[in-house]
């Protein structure tokens, strides 16, 4: 369990069950008292106000109105709001738009620079855009979850991406190539990439992509694409 998860499953633990000690915790999130102990600090450092009664019969307490005061979104996360909110724009239905507007920008404000750098970058390669009516969508799959985490870090370092890839016709192969875009023709995401074995740039269906892994090592250049008429690039955050 990573840092965030464990740290997310204490909270949790604590409002659940309104007292606890560090050593029930730390066998319910499977680590070291010491380690529960840091993450109990690191979550007070966050806003959480979580009180200690000392002795051996002591425990922990979350108060119930205790909020954390720092944003714990990934940049990951953050930009899969915004996508998400880009996607049914592109659809043409999004009845509350003016509100998701004001808690995304609410959120970006909480950023930290680095995080609002990073998502700005991410941005800048996500394209909307309107899918043709005459594509088959009676085969149409599910997106694997970890697509998203390993984009963010092919696109942010510029790393080669490699995946295995089913195409219409159910074959699969193995798949090299240099991510440059994502573009969302709604329902259908579509990874837009240089592939060097064919010199030259590749659309590729996002539920049809499978084991994607960030080769580390040389790095590529951003490449320019022209796209069709009606793709349009999301508009980028302010700050």
């Amino acid at each position: 369990m990573n840092i965030r998860l464990r740290q997310d499953a204490i909270v949790r633990s604590l409002r659940r069950n309104g007292t606890s000690t560090i050593s029930a915790l730390a066998s319910e999130v499977g680590a070291s008292r010491r380690t529960v102990l840091r993450d109990i600090g690191a979550l007070r450092d966050q806003g959480f106000i979580i009180h200690a009664e000392p002795g051996r019969g002591g425990g922990l307490q979350l108060d119930p109105q205790s909020v954390q005061t720092a944003p714990r979104l990934s940049i990951v996360e953050v930009f899969a709001l915004l996508i998400s909110v880009a996607s049914m724009r592109a659809a043409g239905y999004l009845p509350f738009s003016k509100l998701a507007d004001a808690g995304l920008a609410k959120i970006e404000k909480a950023l930290p620079s680095d995080k609002v750098r990073d998502l700005r970058h991410f941005l800048d390669c996500l394209y909307v855009g309107e899918l043709a009516p005459q594509v088959d969508l009676s085969n149409m799959g599910t997106m694997d979850p970890v697509l998203l985490p390993a984009f963010e870090t092919a696109f942010l370092q510029r790393l080669h991406l490699r995946f295995s890839y089913r195409d219409a016709k159910g074959e699969t192969s193995s798949r090299y190539v240099e991510p440059q875009a994502m573009l969302i023709l709604p329902p259908l995401w579509y990874l837009v990439a240089w592939d060097p074995a064919r010199d030259d740039f590749r659309h590729f269906r996002m539920d049809r992509i499978s084991k994607p892994v960030c080769v580390q090592g040389a790095t590529f250049r951003r490449r320019n694409i022209v796209f069709q008429d009606g793709v349009r690039p999301v508009k980028r955050i302010r700050r």
